[in-house]
């Protein structure tokens, strides 16, 4: 149990993390006896890898861990190489699945200061539901019924498909980390927490773009299109925290960047047939 308790942890901290909040919301999250819930839009309550014990592999892109923290309070953990490119297939692996490893964590990347709507905690607390194993509570009767709100048909769409994604705008793309210990040791890890010498990892002076530097691009200007200028998660960069309103120039600039990368994607899949 020492050792299974460490399980997960590496895979968790190379995420983006996002505390969300219901306090404008009338509707509040309810708890299960399954507090640790995986949501992956490609698998539904129905699917084999969704039923009784079973929950979607946390590695696959598209797998969101969910915990609420209190009733106005809840953590989504993402996998950063589905916040960077939600277009490629969300049921493989991200990259460097490996369990029991080191890795290092930016507590300023975490996302806070989005408030959801009511329907999105409905959303949440079907999802909750739909996962529990055999318990669930509330504070009040009513919010034990979210089915009556939200259908499963909809499981792939929730949120318009980003119930639980971060914002992308108030992410930064780094390229990992290289610290060094007062005995003398060095050590760097990309953001996927490979090492030096570990099949993916690039040297930091690599300065040839990444497969996923254009999807990146492209998804926060596709976000500010369906979300709009007020960001639904803010970073802290240094001691500031981002603006909560983008400028109208970058806003606009988010949106050409939209159209501009797409076309250079579909460009190169067409030059590749």
């Amino acid at each position: 149990m020492t050792q299974l308790h460490q399980l997960y942890c590496a895979i968790w901290m190379e995420g983006v993390w996002a505390i969300a909040d219901a306090s404008k919301s009338d509707t509040k999250f309810i708890i299960s006896d399954h507090p640790v819930t995986i949501y992956n839009r490609y698998y539904g309550p129905k699917h084999p890898l969704c039923r009784e014990y079973n929950d979607p592999d946390i590695r696959l892109h598209a797998s969101h861990t969910i915990f609420p923290l209190s009733i106005d309070k809840i953590l989504f953990l993402t996998n950063l190489s589905w916040a960077r490119n939600p277009y490629q297939n969300g049921k493989k692996m991200r990259p460097n699945p490996n369990f029991f490893r080191s890795a290092y964590f930016g507590f300023q990347d975490i996302q806070t200061s989005r408030f959801l709507s009511e329907n999105e905690v409905r959303e949440i607390n079907f999802i909750l539901k739909s996962r529990a194993f055999r318990y669930i509570t509330a504070a009040k009767k009513e919010w034990l019924y979210p089915e009556r709100y939200v259908t499963k048909s909809n499981w792939h769409n929730y949120g318009k498909g980003y119930l639980f994604m971060p914002d992308p705008r108030s992410m930064t793309y780094s390229g990992g980390i290289i610290f060094g210990n007062n005995n003398g040791t060095s050590a760097a890890y990309d953001e996927y927490g490979r090492r030096p010498g570990q099949e993916g990892f690039r040297g930091f002076d690599d300065t040839k773009p990444k497969d996923d530097w254009e999807p990146f691009h492209q998804f926060q200007g596709q976000f500010a299109r369906l979300f709009g200028p007020y960001r639904r998660g803010l970073s802290h960069h240094g001691p500031n925290i981002d603006d909560e309103r983008d400028s109208d120039e970058y806003y606009q600039r988010l949106l050409d960047s939209e159209k501009l990368h797409m076309r250079r994607r579909w460009n190169k899949n067409t030059s590749n047939n």
